[in-house]
């Protein structure tokens, strides 16, 4: 069987308090980020499992974390209603950003890495320009929560999941809605596109 060629735990990295919630690795693999119910934001050295870096700012749990496709930044989404991105190297935050009503559940980079999709219990999806922090549009259209957001490989859409039992694609630069899949019988928490979209 395959189990029995498995690696042993290579490391555990241990510094949250409360619930891990998320992780994700850098476009390198070099660093790990997990997002954590105690509020934080770590980065870890993937060798070694050393915390480099606690990324303090929200205010409330952290539910999603996704590094940026040049690693550079870090964004982070959190029941305080508020997205923030973090510089990987430095651990300083570059930009917080507002606008949503209620807890933001999910986060995505676009490919290219200049914008940032949020995917929000206000039953929004909000675009922000990477480089500014700014609201590029609000993707409005659900009935209920969003529970994720995907890109797609070439940027053009935007993938939203409800629990509205629907996902949703979007032309990420009109904010226009071009089709509402619909046939699922319960929430839809998870998207994702194929390789070649």
């Amino acid at each position: 069987m395959q189990e029995a060629a498995w690696d042993a735990c290579r490391s555990t990295l241990e510094g949250h308090s409360d619930w891990v919630s998320a992780v994700a690795f850098s476009p390198d693999g070099q660093l790990v980020a997990s997002a954590s119910y105690d509020i934080t934001v770590r980065l870890w050295e993937a060798a070694t499992g050393t915390c480099c870096s606690t990324l303090e700012g929200h205010s409330d749990r952290i539910d999603a974390v996704a590094f940026s496709p040049d690693g550079q930044l870090v964004a982070s989404a959190s029941r305080d209603k508020t997205v923030r991105l973090w510089e990987a190297a430095t651990g300083t935050c570059r930009s917080t950003l507002e606008g949503h009503s209620d807890d933001v559940d999910a986060v995505a980079f676009s490919p290219d890495g200049q914008l940032v999709a949020s995917a929000s219990r206000d039953k929004t999806v909000r675009l922000w320009e990477a480089a500014t922090g700014t609201c590029y549009s609000t993707l409005n259209g659900h009935s209920s929560y969003v529970s994720a957001a995907a890109f797609s490989p070439d940027g053009q859409l935007v993938a939203s999941a409800s629990k509205d039992k629907t996902v949703r694609l979007w032309e990420a630069v009109t904010g226009t809605c071009r089709s509402t899949l619909k046939s699922h019988s319960k929430d839809v928490s998870a998207v994702a596109f194929s390789p070649d979209g």
